[in-house]
């Protein structure tokens, strides 16, 4: 089982994830990305896709249109682990951000 990111270590993942910030209300980190059209945005969430898969971890997501609204949370382990931070960064990556 994973272990949630606390204290520092939590505050320094989440510094370097440029536009996500933490949900309100769980303990979960979101970000909200658009893109040109809907080509765009579904082409990132099948790019997303295919790493999540590989981590092994899968994110809530929203997409209408040309935006994608990503929620990203550790179930099992209660909240924001390093599988989290290392999603963000990867569809960051994709996303050009």
């Amino acid at each position: 089982m994973r272990e949630k990111l606390s204290g520092e270590a939590r505050k320094q993942a989440l510094a370097k994830l440029a536009g996500w910030r933490e949900a309100e209300g769980r303990d979960a980190i979101v970000k909200k990305f658009v893109f040109k059209n809907f080509s765009e945005a579904f082409g990132f969430m099948t790019r997303a896709a295919l790493v999540a898969e590989k981590l092994d971890h899968h994110p809530e997501w929203f997409n209408v249109y040309k935006t994608v609204e990503v929620t990203l949370s550790t179930h099992d382990a209660g909240g924001v682990t390093e599988l989290d931070v290392k999603l963000a960064e990867a569809m960051n990556r994709l996303a050009g951000a």
